[in-house]
């Protein structure tokens, strides 16, 4: 059975996309069976993996509508070992006739029950939002990623985002459980981000990753090129770090044997 981890942040501009394309790609290259699920209708995701998102038939809307099953609709990458479930602005209309269906909720987390034997991960991009489609992932995963920069913001957002996950775990999904906070755009030179980083610690204790991502100039030019940092660069303090970071999710969930493909 897969292991679902939604990528969440109401908060835009904290690099949940670009965590959920480098983790996504990082336990692929442990020779992990991984699905990537882009949920926004921006469609970052499918475009930061080299998919166009505007030539794509089919997207994760006709998934989440009924319209297309799952298999039909997802896009093998194999020169990054991952596969994906594309998105573009069709998620806006997906968005809202959600709201409509009697088990709206529960889309998500059925069309992904079709595929549970196939992958290892699940990797939800979640949309900048707490919205209809967010809701769909926390209710189909097992753990939340929080990807947050350290500052004064980054901590009101969280406690809202927090909120959410608690009412999700105790009315619908009862085994959904925050996964890590990953701190990212780091920069250890910024006091305030090493005083928010030290209050994350403080309340979090082990759920707040080791793992730094630092602010990195290849990693912000990755997607412009349709590749993850760990192919566009893989000597790359911000690929280095995303490899890191699959270590740590390894370690926590099948023992982290890191089995690097060539």
């Amino acid at each position: 059975m897969s292991y679902v981890i939604a990528v969440a942040n109401q908060k835009g501009g904290v690099g949940k996309t670009t965590t959920a394309i480098n983790l996504a790609a990082s336990l692929a290259a442990t020779k992990r069976r991984v699905l990537l699920v882009d949920l926004d209708a921006q469609g970052n995701a499918t475009m930061g993996v080299g998919v166009d998102k505007g030539a794509v038939a089919r997207t994760v809307r006709d998934v989440l509508l009924e319209e297309s099953p799952i298999r039909e609709v997802i896009v093998d990458l194999p020169s990054l070992g991952l596969s994906l479930l594309p998105a573009n602005g069709d998620m806006t209309e997906a968005e809202i006739k959600l709201r409509d269906m009697a088990v709206g909720d529960f889309a998500l987390k059925t069309a992904l029950a079709d595929v549970a034997s196939d992958f290892d991960y699940v990797v939800l991009d979640c949309p900048p939002a707490l919205s209809k489609l967010t809701v769909n992932a926390l209710v189909a995963a097992d753990g939340v990623l929080i990807p947050m920069q350290c500052e004064y913001y980054a901590l009101e957002g969280l406690s809202a985002l927090m909120d959410t996950i608690q009412k999700i775990r105790r009315v619908i999904n009862p085994r959904l459980e925050v996964e890590g906070l990953l701190r990212t755009m780091y920069d250890p030179r910024n006091n305030l981000a090493i005083d928010v980083s030290n209050q994350l610690i403080q309340h979090f204790g082990d759920k707040v990753y080791r793992t730094l991502v630092p602010r990195n100039v290849r990693l912000a030019e990755a997607p412009s090129h349709g590749l993850p940092a760990m192919v566009y660069d893989p000597a790359s303090a911000g690929a280095k770090a995303y490899l890191a970071l699959a270590g740590e999710v390894l370690r926590r969930h099948d023992g982290g044997q890191m089995r690097l493909s060539a």
